[in-house]
């Protein structure tokens, strides 16, 4: 066994600074959206989010900033109460 992990760079795990970064969502073609009803804010699509693009407001409930969504549909996969659905939409919306 190795000790790799020692070498990972500081900061390397600490979750960047989204509001800092340049928009990248605008490309995606399917547009999850939160059944604000049906969410139970269990917190399981914002662990998988690749794009760090889902947060919780006071309601506790997911909510998805779009302008980093990329449209991937891991969250609407993982999501248990399957509160977060896919749907088509037109580029750069």
């Amino acid at each position: 066994m190795t000790d790799a992990w020692k070498n990972i760079e500081e900061g390397a795990i600490i979750k960047h600074d989204i509001a800092k970064s340049p928009r990248t969502g605008d490309w995606r073609y399917m547009k999850p959206k939160v059944d604000k009803k049906t969410c139970i804010g269990c917190g399981q699509c914002f662990s998988v989010c690749p794009e760090a693009a889902i947060d919780y407001g006071s309601e506790r409930k997911a909510d998805i900033d779009y302008d980093f969504c990329k449209g991937c549909g891991v969250c609407a996969t993982v999501c248990p109460q399957k509160a977060i659905k896919m749907e088509r939409t037109s580029i750069g919306a």
